[in-house]
């Protein structure tokens, strides 16, 4: 789960303060304490930690909580509110030029990502925004980056304009636009070189490929996962390059968060995206209120739906629907809901993007294996066609055969279809509560108590 450590402290800090009827000094003043240490261990910078625990203070034995008839709550509001102030506030959207097309330097140092990122980039801009963005293989320095970019590209089936290591990277750029203006292209990518430190010689490059053509974004691309150097580096880069967004990866590994919490007070520049993963349309716009809620366990529900849209096949869906209507559900339908969840992200993020998730019996703390949803669908692989459809053949015979196809336990096949009727036998039950006129029921469904 993002920010891990950090959400787990602050949801615990502020679950005592909801459920006060009255809210005193010293309950502000103690809450204030753990939510600076909670800060603080998440690596977030001192100065901004200082800030923010005393806004916090002051706005939460101020009126608006004292007479409130809900203070507890109001506290917590207040939490969300500065929290999502703290990152930006709202989403800052990609800049798009007078004419096309509109250029974006990628900057950062090496091993930062910077190159995955540019093709990631370019994919959900014409994935999400239906645009047409040409890749630029600016960094001439190491040919694995040119190769790398290309094999991004043809992955993608997005186009990258590359000269070899012998041309000058400013004269790659020049060209680069002048061929995405022949050939209409929306966007120019422009893939910089990285250094493993910041020197005279990058910033000099960085400085002429920024005159020459004229980006309407400069993104810095760093590493969520080495916090505070992180806000260094975006430092630097800003004070050289003036840049007007941060790209930060490896977020789903970081589990403390202080990168994305101090990055925007210290220079400034918005989050522009975030990198949930290595798979090429794990790219996500950055929505300060959203990962505000997601910290403090209030669920991320536009994001999950948004997920599902882009995921889901709709067709699919309204197939399953009437099958679970008819309770006609098979291990061959469970198999495509497998596939379209998996294809959503991990299940720990997906949990944490619904409200209350965390409170739920059965579910706090929970830890979901994704390689379980692998030994899963083993076993249904393993099974004939026949036995997808119609699970009542499965005798003691052929659940030996599946476990043996699948290399899991005949155990394991017994608490797969044990729990797919138990499934089936909800649907049913859902099915019969709807429909009907107010008070009545469809036939077949009964309250156990009636």
């Amino acid at each position: 789960m993002v920010f891990e450590g950090l959400a787990d402290r602050l949801q615990n800090t502020i679950k005592k303060m909801t459920g006060k009827g009255k809210v005193s000094e010293q309950d502000v003043k103690e809450m204030a304490r753990e939510v600076r240490l909670a800060l603080l261990e998440a690596d977030v910078n001192f100065k901004v930690v200082k800030d923010f625990v005393k806004q916090i203070r002051e706005r939460a034995v101020g009126t608006e909580v004292m007479e409130s008839l809900t203070p507890g709550q109001q506290v917590v509001k207040i939490v969300k509110e500065e929290l999502t102030s703290l990152m930006g506030g709202e989403q800052s959207k990609i800049a798009v030029a007078d004419r096309p097309p509109t250029v974006i330097m990628m900057v950062g140092l090496q091993g930062a990502g910077k190159t995955t990122t540019t093709g990631k980039l370019a994919n959900l801009l014409r994935k999400k925004h239906n645009r047409k963005p040409l890749l630029v293989a600016a960094d001439v320095y190491r040919p694995a980056a040119i190769d790398q970019l290309k094999t991004v590209g043809k992955q993608l089936d997005i186009p990258v304009f590359a000269k070899g290591t012998d041309a000058n990277p400013v004269d790659i750029a020049e060209e680069a636009l002048a061929h995405a203006k022949e050939e209409h292209y929306d966007y120019v990518i422009i893939d910089t070189a990285g250094r493993l430190h910041i020197d005279e010689g990058l910033m000099g490059e960085l400085t002429e490929i920024k005159a020459k053509a004229d980006p309407a974004e400069i993104f810095l691309v760093v590493d969520a996962m080495t916090g505070q150097d992180a806000v260094n580096v975006a430092e630097s880069f800003d004070q050289q390059l003036n840049i007007t967004g941060v790209v930060l990866t490896k977020l789903d590994g970081d589990t403390r968060g202080g990168a994305a919490l101090s990055i925007k007070a210290v220079t400034e520049k918005p989050i522009k995206f975030i990198g949930m993963g290595e798979k090429l349309d794990q790219l996500e716009a950055f929505h300060p209120e959203r990962m505000a809620s997601r910290i403090l366990g209030m669920g991320d529900v536009l994001s999950l739906i948004e997920k599902a849209q882009e995921n889901v096949d709709e067709k699919k869906a309204k197939e399953l629907e009437e099958k679970m209507r008819s309770a006609s559900f098979t291990f061959d339908d469970f198999l495509d809901q497998m596939e379209q969840v998996k294809s959503m992200g991990p299940l720990d993020d997906l949990l944490a993007m619904i409200p209350g998730a965390n409170k739920m019996k059965g579910l706090k703390n929970v830890q979901f294996d994704d390689k379980q949803l692998v030994h899963v669908e083993a076993i249904v692989k393993s099974m004939t066609k026949q036995e997808r459809q119609d699970p009542s053949l499965i005798n003691a015979s052929r659940k030996k055969r599946i476990a043996q196809g699948s290399g899991r336990s005949v155990a394991e096949v017994n608490r797969l279809l044990k729990q797919f009727s138990e499934m089936k036998k909800m649907m049913k039950q859902m099915t019969g509560m709807q429909g009907g006129k107010k008070g009545k029921r469809k036939k077949g469904f009964n309250l156990p108590f009636m």
